[in-house]
């Protein structure tokens, strides 16, 4: 609501200064340390006004790498903070928060994915939502060097900038007025965020119905 106040109420060029590229990057980063910030509704965001009020294509292009490289040094933060609690024998309490937001269902099969498909699996879960902290979870377990996961997490977040972007520029699109981009932006992203918890629910309470 903050967002979409300010777009609607401060002309373009104060816009752009007041929520800017280094809070971007900084809310980016934070949100992948700490998950209560809608990162991908951030950067649709600021794709949105980007479009409209940014010279084309250096605004989009300065969102995009922006938004991947807060992504990129979110992720690698959180990882490396998980390495400390994997070699430490009392652990962390950053292992513990990764412990505690992966369920066993969902780290048991982001550890065969990993079995099968090595770091690239980051690159999906990155794209898929609650799917992140899982498969970043199995690597730790798999102490799965650094530098590996570095390499698995660059397309990743490259993939995930550029998807939530284009979110962006269809919303961007759409509508003459910002503030409205803006608002189909964060609809498409948190119904995108929403869908896969709900069909989960849905298929556990099939069996129940039937029987």
């Amino acid at each position: 609501m903050i967002l979409l106040e300010v777009t609607r109420s401060v002309p373009p060029e104060s816009t752009q200064q007041a929520v800017g590229y280094p809070a971007l990057f900084l809310l980016v980063a934070l949100g992948a340390l700490v998950p209560v910030i809608p990162t991908g509704a951030l950067v649709s965001s600021a794709a949105v006004v980007a479009f409209h009020h940014q010279t084309l294509p250096v605004g989009l292009l300065l969102v995009f790498l922006v938004g991947a490289l807060g992504a990129f040094l979110g992720d690698v933060a959180l990882y490396w903070l998980g390495q400390r609690g994997v070699r430490s024998r009392n652990g962390s309490r950053w292992l513990a928060q990764l412990r505690g937001r992966a369920a066993p269902e969902k780290l048991a099969a982001a550890q065969q994915q990993l079995t099968d498909h090595g770091v690239m699996v980051l690159v999906l879960s990155r794209l898929i939502p609650a799917g992140r902290i899982p498969v970043m979870l199995a690597c730790l377990l798999a102490r799965l060097p650094l530098r590996a996961f570095v390499r698995g997490d660059v397309p990743a977040c490259l993939a995930w900038a550029a998807t939530y972007q284009l979110i962006g520029i269809l919303g961007g699109s759409l509508f003459h007025d910002p503030w409205k981009g803006v608002v189909l932006a964060v609809g498409l992203t948190l119904l995108i965020s929403a869908v896969p918890p709900l069909w989960r629910r849905l298929r556990r309470r099939g069996p129940v119905a039937e029987g």
